[in-house]
Formats: structure tokens, C-alpha cells, sequence
């Protein structure tokens, strides 16, 4: 029987990264006590960001030179997922244009989501895409909003060519209440920060560990790279001490450069572990949360010949230095700000629209003429070729991952805009379509006709009276190992 294990592996960072030293200038005449965190800095999604576009983002990483249609599930684990009441993976399946005979389902409640989810892929039949992402809200002026960070990651589960196989699996499940946050509350309550250390990391994570490399058979002084996905200093270093990992073994926190990002932790983690890897090596992954979660891999050769993706090491270079503390609350919607009229604007996008048009609003999908071979956008049942108007002869023609590059372009600061100015433009795609598009991530120096454009799944607006999260894509520059 072939075994199953990991194929692929990807990951996505928001790319302004807050100065932590600006967040303690503001804060520290309230909470001076924080300076010891106020080094570094941590990622933060812009404004048209969650949990489902960065999940999004993760998986086209993680798809890169894969054929989709080989994907049969995919998973979204979360502990902020913006709907309580809709399928949040569905939303990831319709942008990545799976099929619809594709099954999703979400995964949340713990921060061992990720893992729990990664887990229960490996104990299946099928090819599973599992992703995890978070983007997590702290108060102002607390230790969760310095070490804390927004990203997802993402991991393709199957038999075949494996990058990765299974060794030995681990779990315990213990009611820990380290820290909580009811329904409907935006904020975590955390326990003694002590207790948590001597509790629940040293005992309860340690001993989970010592416990599946004995499962394992594995001397923990064999371990390449050993995840331990604890943001405290030191705490991790500790650990794998005690239990006799090299230190040179563990795998950096990205606590200096990201933060914790939660349920995505311990699979960014893994993703940055895979990319170092070389065959043959073994890794320990371990994921926290009302218990324990550990896995035991292997890496093949096959881990050489994966194709060239971003992953982590394409995020962290790919950064933009932050330090307006006051918009990162905006975004965060800590603060109030005066929108003016123009903000007014309804928002209401109709269920039964969205349903009907769900591949070219969800998955970009335009058409293309069999007759003529003319793309466009949207999809219709008379093509735009102005020298044959054919009828009934469009095929779907996916656009998401086509580069495009810039015809026209303004920036506007006259209607409201959660980050002003708004940058769009008309884009031409490469092998034809033409659309008008918001431009995401971008300033004045970023915008020239003829630049290469990409696509990114993005939040194009919020339905304040209804509470209800539109979804479109957005045209970002292209750069080095992007898609």
C-alpha cells in the first residue's frame, strides 16, 4: 500500500510588518511594562484581509506546479473565522476553483487546530488540503498585541510522491484553560503567565513530546528540526533540552519577524522547516492548545524536487515597514474615525447573484470563445470580438493565476477608502481578458503601465447592515518567487 504523507507545502505573510518599538511609543505611559517586547516586529494584514483570503493565499503557495483537481477535501482550520454561520472553506474552495464534488469542511475551537486538522489528513485515504490561518485581535496596550501576528499556511496531504512521511503520530486532550475567549467576544482572557509555563508547556507539552518519540522509537538527539511553537523566550529552547533535542535543532519561532499567528503557528513553522530540510532529515511538530498534538515525519528525496515556491522565506523578504500604530487600530476596528458620507454607500450583495456568479466573483473564472479563442471577463453568451459577436461558444477560462499588466491606472482620495488613496486600474492579462481592478499593496512608486500585475483574493467591501464580508480579487505587483 502506498503510504501517505505530505506533498507540498505553503505559506502566506502579510506583508506590512508594525514596528513593535512604535506600538510601545504610543502605549508606554499606560502599560510601561511592555518594553521588553517592544523589539522586533510582526506581521499585520491590511484591512482587506481575514482569515479566508489569507488561507486563499496560502493554498495557491502550496498548489504551485500541482495539478488542483488532484485536491479531493480541503480543510480550513481557524480560531477567526469571519463567519459563525457559513461554510469558511467553502469560500477558500470557490477561489481556489476546486470542483464542486470537492468536500470542505472547517476546523476551529483550539489553537491545535491546525495540527488536529493536519492530523486527522494524515489519517486518511485522500489527497486533503489543509489549511490554517488566524488573524487574531488583541486590546491595545496588552502582551497579546506585541507578540501576536497575522499569517496562514497551508499543507497538501496524500499518497505518492511524499515529501514528507509519517514516523509516529501523538495526541492528548486535556481541559487546559490556559486562556479563552467566549462567542462572541473579540478578545482572549489569559491565565498566570507562570502557570501556563510550568503547567502547560513544561509538563503537559514536554511530556507529550518525550512521550511520541518513545511511540516513535526515535532517540530526541535524531530530531533535525523540532517544532516547538511557543512564543514565550526561552520556553521552547527548554523544552527541548529537557528532552535532549540538539539545541541547534529547534526551529526559530519567527517571533522577532511575524509573531504567533495561532492555529497557523505550528504549520507556518512546519513550512519553514520543509524548505530547510534535506532529505532524509526528521522533524518533530508539536501544536498546543487544551492538550497536545505531535507528529513525527520524515523527509524523502522527493522533497528536492518540489517546484519552486514563495513559502516562507519569499514572504519574510517580501516586507514593508509599519509604524503607524493609529491605522493598525483602524484596521483592527479599535478606533473610530470620521468616514464622511461617501462611506454611506449600501453594500448589499444578494445571496441568489453571488450563488449564480460565485466562479467569476469567487474564482476570477472569465470566458473564453472556442470560435475565436477571444478572453474576457465576465463570461457571457455573446462574445466582445467586435468582428464575430458569437453566440453560446464561451468556455470558463480562469484568470486568477494568469499575470496581467497595467493599462491605465489612477489613485483616488476623494470616495472612502479604509486605507486611502485607492489605486485601480484597467489590466490586461497575459494570454488575453481585460478587467478594471482595485490594486492592493501598493503606493505611488509601485504603480507604472506596463508593470506585472498578479492576482490576490481580498476583501472588496463590508455590508455593515447586514454583517456580511464581499469577496474579489485584486491586482498586487508581481515580484520574485510570487506566483
Amino acid at each position: 500500500m502506498t503510504e501517505i504523507g505530505i506533498l507540498a507545502f505553503g505559506a502566506y505573510i502579510p506583508r506590512r510588518r508594525l514596528q513593535r518599538a512604535a506600538v510601545h511609543a504610543v502605549n508606554k505611559w499606560f502599560a510601561p511594562g511592555l518594553s521588553g517586547l517592544a523589539k522586533g516586529e510582526r506581521a499585520v494584514a491590511n484591512w482587506d484581509e481575514d482569515a479566508i483570503t489569507m488561507a486563499v493565499e496560502a493554498s495557491r503557495d502550496c498548489l504551485t506546479g500541482l495539478d488542483r483537481a488532484a485536491a479531493g477535501g480541503v480543510t480550513l482550520a481557524s480560531t477567526t473565522l469571519p463567519f459563525a454561520d457559513r461554510l469558511n472553506a467553502g469560500v477558500v474552495k470557490e477561489a481556489l476553483t476546486l470542483p464542486d464534488a470537492v468536500p470542505a469542511s472547517d476546523a476551529t475551537g483550539s489553537l491545535r487546530a491546525g495540527t488536529s486538522a493536519l492530523l486527522a489528513a494524515l489519517e486518511g485515504k485522500q489527497t486533503r488540503l489543509c489549511v490554517a490561518s488566524d488573524l487574531r485581535k488583541a486590546r491595545p496596550a496588552s502582551e497579546g498585541e506585541m507578540v501576536q501576528g497575522d499569517g496562514a499556511a497551508a499543507i497538501l496531504v496524500g499518497q505518492g510522491d511524499v515529501i514528507a512521511r509519517v514516523v509516529a503520530t501523538y495526541s492528548v486532550t486535556v481541559d487546559m484553560v490556559d486562556h479563552y475567549r467566549s462567542s462572541g467576544a473579540d478578545f482572549d482572557y489569559g491565565w498566570e503567565s507562570r502557570w501556563i509555563r510550568d503547567e502547560g508547556y513544561t509538563k503537559l507539552l514536554g511530556g507529550a513530546l518525550r512521550d511520541a518519540l518513545a511511540k516513535a522509537g526515535i532517540d530526541a538527539a535524531l530530531i533535525d528540526h523540532a517544532i516547538i511553537p511557543v512564543s514565550v523566550r526561552g520556553v521552547a529552547a527548554g523544552i527541548a533540552k529537557t528532552l535532549g533535542v540538539r539545541a541547534e535543532a529547534v526551529v526559530d519561532s519567527l517571533t522577532a519577524t511575524v509573531g504567533d499567528t495561532g492555529a497557523a503557528h505550528p504549520l507556518l513553522l512546519l513550512a519553514t522547516a520543509l524548505e530547510r530540510a534535506e532529505p532524509g532529515q526528521r522533524i518533530l511538530l508539536a501544536g498546543f492548545g487544551q492538550g497536545v498534538d505531535v507528529i513525527v515525519l520524515e523527509t524523502t528525496e522527493a522533497l528536492a524536487r518540489l517546484p519552486a515556491r514563495r513559502g516562507v522565506r519569499g514572504h519574510l523578504a517580501d516586507r514593508q515597514e509599519e509604524s503607524n500604530y493609529q491605522r493598525f487600530l483602524f484596521h483592527r476596528g479599535l478606533i473610530g474615525l470620521e468616514r464622511g458620507m461617501r462611506a454611506e454607500l449600501d453594500q448589499k450583495q444578494p445571496g441568489s447573484t453571488l450563488y449564480r456568479h460565485r466562479k467569476a466573483v469567487l474564482g476570477l473564472v472569465g470566458g473564453r470563445c472556442i470560435k475565436t479563442g477571444t478572453v474576457q471577463f465576465p463570461k457571457s453568451d455573446i462574445s466582445v470580438n467586435p468582428n464575430d459577436r458569437a453566440m453560446g461558444t464561451q468556455e470558463d477560462y480562469p484568470l486568477a493565476d494568469r499575470l496581467a499588466h497595467i493599462v491605465t491606472y489612477t489613485a483616488d482620495s476623494l470616495s472612502f477608502s479604509p486605507d486611502p488613496p485607492t489605486y485601480y486600474g484597467t489590466i490586461d492579462f497575459e494570454g488575453g481578458g481585460r478587467l478594471v481592478a482595485i490594486f492592493a499593496e501598493v503606493s505611488a512608486d509601485d504603480v507604472e503601465v506596463g508593470r506585472p500585475m498578479r492576482m490576490v483574493f481580498r476583501i472588496n467591501a463590508a455590508d455593515e447592515q447586514r454583517d456580511f464580508i464581499k469577496y474579489f480579487w485584486k491586482a498586487t505587483p508581481a515580484s520574485e518567487g510570487g506566483q
